[in-house]
């Protein structure tokens, strides 16, 4: 999760508050939830920075919602939550590609004893709303690394155990959970090899490995091939196009393992007018792709 950015759970209350009036009798569009799908051959920007309408300002093809704060219910899980949502996408023309689970950061899903039913509400969420990944955040007080820089053996049991129960969830609702932490290629690989199962993969975020961690971000890529279900791009408090994460050998090895999903910008905003620098950033990954 991107330590430089607001809570988009706060801005997207802020956006109910103003549009439910209008759209709270608004129904989602028909094949809305084909539209969340890439096309055939095509790579989708989306952001989890901009709620839908400013998304539809800046030109993006759609979002990344968080599923909301701890809670035994998550507001994820309000179907008048959903209600809005489906209305907002219905106004935009714009789908949600995915939820965030960023509330694993704070509690963690190896320890929180509301973890199970939180990934069993997000997934009906991402059904209903047509979202086909969810993001389960390994950060924080969740990470999976030690302060040795060791894996939590402990810890991982126990996720593998829960994502194991959670995927026949997923599978029946169309939706791949996609985890995000800081483990290299190889250690994650042995997680999914312990879950076995197609809908738990990785969600990879590019700075959090490269910049962060040191991890060869591509070598990684062509490694993990098509276990890596969704990508976040980001570059610190910078603009993509300049900072320590270099996007175009990411870019060449994304096109070599033929990743086909959403990449996803968690992005800052160093002109503090977040439609323009989203979009400004949209152009730039979207021109590595060309």
């Amino acid at each position: 999760m991107n330590p430089f950015q607001r809570s988009l759970a706060t801005v997207t209350r802020r956006e109910f508050l103003h549009a439910s009036a209008l759209l709270a009798g608004a129904t989602l569009l028909p094949g809305l939830h084909a539209a969340a799908a890439p096309a055939k051959g095509a790579v989708r920007i989306g952001a989890c920075v901009v709620g839908l309408e400013q998304a539809k300002q800046a030109g993006l093809d759609g979002v990344e919602v968080g599923v909301g704060d701890a809670a035994d219910r998550l507001s994820i899980a309000d179907p008048e939550v959903r209600k809005r949502y489906r209305a907002q996408m219905k106004e935009t023309g714009l789908p949600i590609c995915s939820l965030m689970m960023g509330l694993l950061n704070s509690n963690p899903l190896a320890s929180d004893p509301r973890g199970p039913a939180w990934l069993e509400q997000s997934i009906d969420a991402a059904k209903d709303l047509g979202a086909r990944v969810i993001l389960v955040a390994f950060f924080g007080k969740g990470d999976l690394l030690g302060s040795d820089g060791k894996v939590k053996p402990g810890d991982v049991d126990v996720v593998v155990q829960r994502l194991k129960a959670a995927a026949p969830r997923a599978k029946d609702a169309g939706v791949i959970l996609g985890i995000e932490n800081y483990l290299e290629a190889k250690d994650n690989a042995r997680i999914l090899e312990r879950i076995n199962h197609d809908s738990v993969r990785l969600y990879y975020d590019v700075y959090n490995t490269g910049a962060t961690k040191g991890y060869d971000v591509p070598a990684e890529l062509r490694f993990l091939k098509d276990r890596v279900a969704q990508v976040h791009f980001k570059n610190g408090p910078n603009l993509l196009e300049s900072g320590q994460v270099k996007f175009e050998p990411i870019a060449a090895a994304l096109k070599e393992i033929n990743f086909k999903g959403w990449i996803v910008l968690e992005t800052s905003s160093p002109s503090k007018d977040a439609v323009a620098d989203v979009k400004r950033n949209a152009e730039f990954a979207r021109g590595l792709f060309k």
